[in-house]
């Protein structure tokens, strides 16, 4: 596409589209071969979210900055986007369309820059200065950035609007003292977005803001977090003096809670459907029957129960995933119902580990070295923890009797 014109790439019809796709790609990429699921080839590995060494992660985010720009630079990476900021403004069917074509082809994951896309990227369009998304989201897309989010702490996990991390207006900047926590890819990220007290006398609630932080900046601290399963995908931040120019501002002062809602909203979307790194669990299943047959179980009535039981739960998840997506990509904005797409993803997260469990019996919890047995523990181990991220069970289960189902507010603990 070298030799054409501006005018050219923005307006095409999807035939076109689709034909320069595949002409990038082809030029680009080669064909994925065909999927093998055969019982005990290749790595056993399996686990809920990736973790890797520091050098793997760097070998996996250079690679995925790499394709991110090539893909950019072709006139793919933004297909939706206002053109000021580098997209092309087609429909959302374009980026539907060019997903299944590129879906087809090997290219590298773009997991490291899920959050950043799927959350960070789409809070500051909605919220960001003019400044701001000059800044940021062309580099976003293109994939020369990537982005983490900074909501939790160790003291506000579930209540987010308890956080105590303090932003103190100095001049033409603001002054960040404080701690976030589990905070993914915040090792490797260029900038973060962050949820701040500007006003601690205010209800917890309406005096927060949000802002745009550099990763890099001086007092910015980023130490990794291990988990049970020994990997460490997680990170806590500690901010010391750190600041923040003025036009870093993320909405309005002291209305970050309807920054952190829209970020929040979108977090969900991702999770549920399986963005961000995470799996969405028909690839676990899979992997399960063949151990089931391999390990002689398929005839068990109660082993066929649950593989049946996380089949149809699995098949009800992916439909209202698609009804959801298919309400963003109308143009709606995204809402409550997202919340049953995280939950159903725990929930059958759980299911699944479970029926590993009792397949697997005592082979779960001691490594005899045979293939595709002990594996399954890393997975087991690592289920508890999304099942807090973007929103713990407990939440959600509230969010969807209140905002869903209409029914009454649980009094609150000040009471």
């Amino acid at each position: 596409m070298a030799n054409t014109s501006v005018d050219e790439i923005l307006d095409v019809t999807e035939e076109q589209f689709a034909a320069d796709a595949e002409t990038f790609l082809a030029a680009n990429a080669t064909l994925k071969p065909p999927t093998r699921t055969a019982f005990g080839e290749g790595s056993d590995e399996i686990s809920v979210l990736p973790e890797r060494t520091p050098e793997q992660d760097a070998i996996e985010v250079a690679a995925a900055k790499a394709w991110a720009q090539k893909v950019f630079d072709a006139g793919f990476g933004w297909i939706t986007g206002p053109r000021k900021y580098g997209g092309r403004e087609l429909p959302k069917s374009y980026q539907s369309l060019y997903g299944a074509i590129e879906s087809r082809y090997a290219t590298p994951t773009q997991g490291p820059r899920g959050i950043g896309l799927g959350m960070i990227a789409p809070t500051i369009l909605a919220h960001g200065s003019d400044t701001a998304k000059e800044l940021y989201l062309r580099s976003l897309y293109r994939g020369d950035i990537i982005a983490c989010q900074l909501f939790s702490e160790p003291s506000a996990g579930s209540d987010l609007a308890s956080l105590q991390t303090r932003a103190v207006r100095d001049g033409d900047e603001w002054i960040v003292n404080g701690q976030k926590v589990w905070t993914s890819g915040a090792h490797y990220s260029e900038i973060g977005e962050i949820l701040c007290r500007t006003d601690p006398d205010a209800p917890k609630h309406k005096g927060l803001t949000g802002f745009i932080v550099n990763m890099h900046a001086p007092g910015v601290e980023v130490r990794p977090l291990r988990q049970m399963t020994g990997g460490a995908s997680f990170n806590e931040v500690f901010f010391t003096d750190v600041r923040i120019p003025a036009d870093h501002l993320l909405g309005e002062v002291n209305n970050g809670w309807t920054v952190a809602l829209t970020t929040l909203m979108n977090e969900r979307a991702a999770i549920g459907g399986g963005g961000s790194g995470t799996s969405s669990g028909s690839s676990e299943l899979r992997r399960l029957i063949a151990l089931a047959r391999h390990l002689g179980v398929t005839e068990d009535p109660l082993v066929r129960q649950e593989i049946a039981d996380t089949w149809i739960n699995l098949q009800v998840a992916r439909y209202n995933n698609d009804r959801a997506l298919a309400k963003i990509r109308s143009g709606q904005l995204p809402g409550p119902e997202l919340s049953i797409a995280k939950l159903s993803l725990t929930e059958n997260l759980r299911r699944t580990a479970e029926l590993a469990s009792h397949i697997l019996g005592p082979r779960i919890t001691a490594d005899s070295g045979e293939w595709g047995t002990f594996a399954w523990s890393k997975f087991l181990l690592g289920v508890p923890g999304m099942r807090v991220a973007g929103g713990t069970d407990e939440v959600m289960r509230n969010i969807l009797g209140e905002r869903v189902l209409g029914l009454p507010k649980d009094p609150p603990v000040s009471r």
